[in-house]
């Protein structure tokens, strides 16, 4: 399975899984990071991290660190 990190600039993906838990999965969630939930990334930091993602209508930025704990499809 793929990770959020693995997914291209402006590529679609959808979210499978969130391999986390506590107060880490429940802020995820709470963004929208949810099974099945299309994910873009749109912008990419000048030191690669963090990462921007379009989804559900909204730009949020995330750590690489909790990017990889995003399995993906796409």
């Amino acid at each position: 399975m793929n990770t959020l990190n693995d997914l291209p600039l402006n590529h679609k993906g959808y979210i499978k899984n969130l391999n986390c838990i506590g107060n880490i999965k429940r802020r995820l969630l709470d963004l929208g990071f949810v099974e099945g939930a299309i994910i873009t990334p749109v912008l990419i930091s000048p030191s690669k991290d963090p990462r921007a993602f379009s989804i559900r209508g909204t730009l949020i930025a995330i750590r690489k660190e909790d990017a990889d704990l995003i399995d993906v499809q796409f």
